[in-house]
């Protein structure tokens, strides 16, 4: 099962926008590609984060959902668990030695050790899980919505929240999330492009439109092979991003 059945109509759902083309008075950068990675097509990536010349992915889909921890350079999986039987893998973190993984639908998120990738606890949450990300302080985390929920690193009980706007309108479809320089920066479902997210108001301040970035018709499924992915490498100011069964994951340079 994936989430095309799901979401087929959430872009006319009231009082929502998916950015088009048009993006009223809000900035739209585009894209320069400085590096070209290999990536796993087999993988329908979730979550995905940089560190140390290594991506943490998560995957999706109910009988392959899988944490991995893969080489940079080559691509290389040097080590790889599977999520428990039965659940769709969504969003990764990390909390210094442990992994977190959400779940789609299920309410449930997995606690792996770091090191070793042991699956070592876990915790319940209300509605879907999507997607992961962190600054110093807290935890951020995605479930389709334009609400962004705060969790505590340590408890992971939520402690607040951020309502997403653009143009003063609810952004639905916020999906994999990163945090980069003071801004999350999120992929929007089915669409080209990543919302510059400002934390502080919710606001919507740039898209980033990646329009053109891989001909999704050389892949097998255009409603599902879309762009979801992205990394930060904060110590180089390296952006990733990649996108579900993509052959390959793009360090890509800001531009407007």
């Amino acid at each position: 099962m994936n989430k095309i059945a799901v979401l087929a109509t959430a872009a006319l759902v009231a009082g929502s926008v998916v950015p088009s083309a048009h993006a009223g008075g809000i900035p739209v950068y585009h894209y320069k590609v400085v590096h070209t990675y290999p990536h796993d097509t087999g993988a329908f990536t979730e979550g995905l984060f940089y560190e140390d010349g290594y991506f943490y992915e998560s995957t999706g889909e109910v009988g392959t959902s899988v944490v991995r921890k893969v080489r940079l350079d080559t691509g290389e999986v040097e080590q790889q668990v599977d999520t428990p039987a039965g659940y769709f893998g969504e969003g990764i973190i990390d909390t210094g030695t442990k992994l977190v993984q959400l779940t789609w639908r299920e309410g449930v998120a997995f606690v792996y050790d770091k090191a070793t990738l042991h699956l070592v606890g876990g915790f319940r949450y209300p509605g879907e899980g999507w997607a992961l990300t962190r600054d110093a302080t807290h935890i951020y985390m995605s479930d389709g919505t334009p609400t962004i929920r705060i969790l505590d690193p340590a408890s992971f009980e939520r402690t607040g929240s951020i309502n997403v706007t653009a143009d003063g309108v609810p952004l639905q479809q916020i999906n994999e999330v990163e945090w980069v320089k003071g801004q999350i920066y999120a992929n929007v479902w089915q669409t080209d492009r990543i919302a510059r997210i400002d934390p502080k108001t919710g606001h919507v301040v740039g898209w980033i439109d990646l329009k053109g970035l891989m001909d999704t018709s050389r892949l097998g499924d255009l409603s599902n092979d879309v762009l979801n992915g992205i990394a930060y490498d904060a110590a180089h100011d390296r952006l990733f991003v990649t996108g579900k069964h993509w052959p390959s994951v793009f360090e890509i340079r800001i531009v407007r």
